[in-house]
């Protein structure tokens, strides 16, 4: 040790024993010990050492162990703590999150909070007085070994304290009745219960041990999110901005900005449900709603439009997911219902039409006869499926009179080939000898060729270098006596973007075709893709289009087309609910124009409103509108660590992006190789 790090550490060991009755009594080996092992880092103010953090790596645990955090009084409310901690993360990021241990009647919640700390426990100290000690814990961001269970609930909602101890029997006999009706269990695979740092903060602050202990003990049973703390702190300034205006007389005091934190942590998670049976919280459902996206209801809403959705979705696709469609399967006897919206031409109507569906029931085939009606009720679509072989044979296909019978038809067509993808089929075959018109029309735009048999589109299930996409495609044409034309990587944009939509869900890496990745905040993505899923039903044209229009700004950086685009969404880091890649889709078109224009124009196809549309444009007065098509929900979502993690992989930085950016095809590739690993 140099002369200089010794007057260093003598200077760290005095500060050390000015606060020795809140840190107790540490001897000058033990400081140089922490200093020898890389466990000390202090803070300094021209020559002054004005604080310090003494800490552990313990090597059998993948956590950091802070033993002190000190900063000299007369310092305080300077950042110097939180620069230390700061430090702490920079130069430990692997490992999984900092724990320290503080005596509860030291009174310092506020500060652990404020450097984005959350109470995860509690332990008696070794003194003879058995204080209290409060265990905070700061996570590094580092994904859970259970972050990528796969849920097959239909919501996820976060809870506040009044449900929550109502859920561990606490509370009036009717709060326990309403939020035990949560755990009902009927509701297991329809809901799952998520909770969110304020929720700890509320268990910690019970007065009594014992009851403290026994919450804490019922967190194991939720799942555990964890937004983004700057995200947090910056939506709860727009929550307490609108709050002080529109609700001028409730003081915005420390449980009203709790309340207000549910609120921020629900959203940034990227979440859309709040329960709570607490009536100031009900309170500000609507600026909840208006500011950050957030439903705030009672136990009760809850398990009412759980029990509306679960009898409107049964059997219903995944594309169709968000509206007011539904699906089922064709009851027996209910052929007759049919003939009236789905007879076609000379030998098809009336009992012949009927008949011919009836008897795809007992010819020994396992045909699947699904039939999908509006929110009124009315059949607007009729598909029925079998699987044979590597083949899936659509032996009716046929859409209703309907506004969007054009968009449901090439949305029966996408969704069809997703469900060969899902069964390993290498084509979709259409055998109706009376497709209707708008099917028909629908199916050769899409890449289905036609002859003697019907329509046929290859299902070629490869992300790689053109040459193995077009090996697979002549391979699987061969077997089907068709023929298809070769590609290799001097291929255009153009035709490589043909290719992936011909042959979906083909992806031509080594050609000219470039890839992007846009960030989009929870709310955009749950209105555009149904990710994270919505409470109500969406619109329906938004739910069953296969365009859809996202804006921004107009600076170019780099936008071409055709090309494809992922999607990241970029508050939360709650798993499955935020930071992380949830899908692709192939970019057709961009335009800078007049926000009002542009609105004009593609109103239909986006979800913001004409003032959002105004509000992304930029210094010259324009925006960007992005036109893209057939976007493919990733059966895994990449999370930002796993992002990581493959970029690294790469010999590749990454960076979350801030804006739409170019990607290298290898990374595209490595992500979207990810999103559809089998699991």
């Amino acid at each position: 040790m140099s002369e200089e790090q010794a007057e260093l550490l003598d200077a760290v060991i005095a500060l050390g024993d000015r606060y020795t009755k809140f840190l107790g009594l540490l001897t000058p080996p033990a400081y140089r010990k922490h200093a020898e092992d890389d466990g000390l880092l202090v803070a300094v103010d021209g020559e002054e050492v004005v604080g310090y953090a003494l800490f552990g790596l313990p090597k059998r645990s993948l956590y950091v162990r802070l033993a002190h955090l000190c900063v000299a009084e007369e310092h305080r409310g300077e950042g110097v703590a939180r620069e230390l901690i700061g430090a702490i993360r920079a130069r430990h990021a692997h490992r999984l999150g900092i724990r320290a241990k503080c005596r509860r009647d030291y009174e310092l919640s506020g500060m652990w909070t404020a450097l984005g700390f959350v109470p995860k426990g509690e332990s008696l100290g070794r003194g003879k007085d058995k204080e209290t000690l409060d265990t905070w814990w700061l996570d590094l961001g580092h994904e859970d070994l259970f972050a990528e269970a796969q849920n097959d609930a239909l919501l996820v909602v976060t809870i506040d304290h009044g449900v929550f101890a109502g859920l561990r029997g606490t509370g009036a006999e009717r709060a326990i009745e309403e939020s035990r009706a949560l755990a009902a269990g009927w509701l297991t695979d329809l809901i799952e219960l998520a909770f969110t740092p304020q929720l700890l903060h509320d268990v910690r602050d019970v007065e009594e041990r014992e009851a403290r202990n026994h919450q804490r003990a019922g967190l194991a049973e939720l799942r555990s999110l964890a937004p983004d703390s700057v995200a947090v702190a910056i939506r709860m300034e727009e929550l307490a901005a609108v709050a002080r205006k529109e609700l001028p007389d409730v003081p915005l005091d420390d449980r009203q900005r709790a309340r207000l934190r549910y609120v921020a942590e629900t959203s940034c998670a990227g979440l859309q449900v709040l329960v709570t049976r607490d009536p100031a919280l009900a309170a500000l459902a609507d600026i909840a709603w208006d500011v950050a996206q957030v439903k705030v209801v009672s136990p009760a809403v809850v398990t009412l439009h759980v029990d509306e959705l679960r009898q409107a979705q049964v059997y219903r696709p995944a594309d169709l997911m968000g509206t007011a469609f539904s699906a089922e399967e064709i009851a027996p006897g209910g052929e007759g219902e049919l003939v009236a919206f789905f007879e076609q031409a000379e030998g098809d109507r009336g009992m012949a039409f009927a008949q011919r569906l009836k008897s795809l029931a007992n010819d020994g085939v396992l045909w699947r006869r699904e039939l999908l009606r509006d929110g009124e009720g009315h059949p607007v679509a009729l598909y029925v499926w079998a699987m044979d072989g590597r083949t899936l044979n659509v032996a009716f296909l046929r859409t209703a009179s309907h506004r969007l019978e054009e968009t449901l038809a090439r949305q029966l067509l996408f969704m069809l080939k997703r469900l060969g993808r899902e069964r390993g089929a290498q084509a979709v075959r259409i055998t109706d000898p009376f497709l209707s018109p708008t099917a028909m029309t629908a199916a050769g735009a899409d890449g289905f060729t036609e002859d003697e048999s019907g329509f046929t589109a290859l299902l070629v299930d490869v992300c790689g270098p053109a040459e193995a996409v077009s090996q697979k495609a002549v391979e699987i044409a061969g077997r089907m006596r068709r023929s298809t034309p070769r590609l290799d990587e001097c291929v255009s944009p153009e035709m490589a973007s043909m290719a992936e939509r011909v042959w979906w869900p083909a992806k031509l890496i080594d050609a000219a075709l470039p890839s992007f990745i846009a960030p989009i905040k929870p709310r955009w993505s749950t209105e555009l893709f149904d990710v994270p899923a919505m409470l109500v039903p969406r619109d329906d044209v938004l739910g069953i289009s296969r365009e859809h229009v996202y804006y921004r700004s107009s600076g170019h950086r780099g936008e071409s087309v055709p090309a494809r685009i992922l999607w990241y969404v970029s508050e939360g880091t709650s798993g499955q609910q935020g930071k992380m890649v949830i899908g692709c889709s192939r970019l057709d078109e961009v335009v800078i124009d007049d926000p009002d224009t542009l609105f004009s124009r593609f109103e239909h196809l986006g979800v913001y409103g004409h003032a959002e549309v105004r509000a992304a444009a930029d210094v010259s007065g324009k925006a960007m509108a992005l036109r893209f098509s057939d976007t493919e929900i990733f059966p895994v979502q990449v999370t930002h660590a796993r992002v990581t993690a493959l970029a690294k992989e790469l010999g590749l930085r990454w960076v979350p992006p801030m804006q739409l950016s170019k990607i290298s095809n290898a990374l595209f590739r490595a992500m979207y190789e990810e999103g559809n690993r089998k699991t």
